[in-house]
C-alpha cells in the first residue's frame, strides 16, 4: 500500500541537475561579463599566429588609427542606443564635417583663425545635425530609424553639393596632426579616443545624466512619471552623437589629407552599431556600456585585421561585420530570455 503523502510529494532535484543548472548560470554570467574580453584575447592570439607582422609597432599604430574614429562614433552611438534610439546618419554627418573644414581654412589662407574655425564650425554644424535628428524624434515622435534615415540620405548629398562632388586635396600640417601626428610613437587620435572614452564612461556611470539615459531606454513612460526629462535626455544624446561624428570626420579627413564627400564616413554606422552590439549594450536600450563598446570596436578591428592580413577582400570583411551584428543581437535575445 502506497502512502498518500509520499505519492503526492514532488520529486526533489538531483545533485547532478543542480550542478548543471549552476554551471549554465555561471556560463551565462561569464559570457555576459567577460564574453567580449575573452573574444578580444582569442582574436589577439589568432592574429599573433596568422597575421604577418601583427606584433610590430607599426601595425599597432595602424590598428589604433583605424579603430580610433570608429570608437569615437561608437561611443556616441552607445548613448543614443542607451535611450532606446539609433542613428543611421553618422557617416553622412562625418562627410559634412569633413568637407567643411578644408573649405574654411583653405579660403582663409591657412591662417591661425582659419585653422581654429576649421575645427569649431564643423563641430557646431554637426551638433546642429544631431539636434535636427533629436528634434524629429522628440518633437514629432518619429521612429529614430526613420528620423535619422532622412539625414543619412540628405547629408551626403549636402556634402557633395558644397564641394560640387569633387574631392578636395589640401596640405595643412597643423590640421593634419590630429590624424597623422603621434605622441610617444602612438597616434594622436588614439589619445583623443582615450580621453573621450574616459569622460563618457564616467558620465554614464557616475552622473545623473547617465542614469537618465539608462532610465529612458529601460522604460520611457516610467522614467517620465518618475521625473526624468526624457525628451531633453534624448535630444542631448543626439547632439553629442552629432558632435562626436563631426570630430571623427575631421580625424578621417586630416589623416587622408583629402576630403572626398562620397567616401568620408562610408559604412561607419555599420561598424559603430557592431561595436555597440558586440560590447554588450542591448539594442533595445536601457543600458550603455562604454567600456564594452571599446572592446566591441577592438573585436571588429581584430577581425578586420586578420581577414585583410590574409588577403580576404574588404567587401567580405563587411559581410563578416554584418554577421557579427546578427550574432550579437541573437546572443542578446538569448540573455534576455
Amino acid at each position: 500500500m502506497v502512502r498518500l503523502d509520499t505519492a503526492m510529494t514532488p520529486p526533489t532535484p538531483t545533485r547532478s541537475g543542480d550542478r548543471a543548472a549552476r554551471r549554465q548560470a555561471w556560463l551565462a554570467n561569464f559570457g555576459q561579463r567577460y564574453g567580449a574580453l575573452s573574444a578580444c584575447i582569442l582574436l589577439f592570439i589568432l592574429n599573433c599566429f596568422f597575421t604577418p607582422h601583427f606584433l610590430s609597432y607599426r601595425t599597432l599604430g595602424i590598428n589604433l588609427q583605424q579603430m580610433s574614429s570608429v570608437t569615437i562614433v561608437a561611443i556616441g552611438m552607445t548613448l543614443v542606443i542607451g535611450t532606446g534610439g539609433i542613428d543611421l546618419s553618422v557617416g553622412s554627418v562625418m562627410a559634412i564635417a569633413g568637407v567643411l573644414a578644408p573649405l574654411i581654412f583653405l579660403h582663409m589662407a591657412n591662417s591661425a583663425l582659419g585653422l581654429i574655425l576649421g575645427f569649431i564650425v564643423p563641430l557646431i554644424v554637426t551638433g546642429c545635425c544631431g539636434l535636427f535628428n533629436g528634434w524629429l524624434v522628440t518633437r514629432f515622435n518619429i521612429q529614430p530609424i526613420i528620423a535619422t534615415l532622412i539625414l543619412y540620405i540628405a547629408g551626403r548629398g549636402v556634402a557633395q553639393v558644397v564641394t560640387n562632388g569633387a574631392a578636395q586635396s589640401f596640405s595643412n600640417p597643423a590640421f593634419q596632426w590630429i590624424g597623422s601626428g603621434s605622441i610617444l610613437g602612438l597616434p594622436a587620435q588614439a589619445y583623443l579616443m582615450a580621453i573621450i572614452l574616459i569622460v563618457f564612461a564616467l558620465i554614464v556611470t557616475r552622473t545623473t545624466f547617465g542614469r537618465y539615459i539608462q532610465a529612458t531606454g529601460g522604460n520611457e513612460e516610467a522614467a517620465r512619471l518618475a521625473g526624468v526629462p526624457v525628451k531633453r535626455t534624448k535630444l542631448a544624446t543626439y547632439i553629442i552623437m552629432g558632435v562626436l561624428a563631426g570630430l571623427a570626420g575631421l580625424i578621417v579627413v586630416s589623416l587622408n589629407a583629402e576630403a572626398d564627400p562620397s567616401s568620408i564616413g562610408l559604412n561607419f554606422e555599420l561598424n559603430a552599431i557592431a561595436a555597440v552590439a558586440i560590447g554588450g549594450t542591448p539594442l533595445i536600450g536601457g543600458q550603455a556600456r562604454i567600456v564594452g563598446t571599446l572592446l566591441g570596436a577592438l573585436i571588429v578591428q581584430l577581425i578586420f585585421t586578420i581577414l585583410v592580413g590574409n588577403n580576404v577582400p574588404q567587401p567580405v570583411a563587411q559581410v563578416v561585420n554584418a554577421a557579427i551584428i546578427l550574432a550579437a543581437v541573437a546572443l542578446q535575445r538569448q540573455r534576455k530570455a
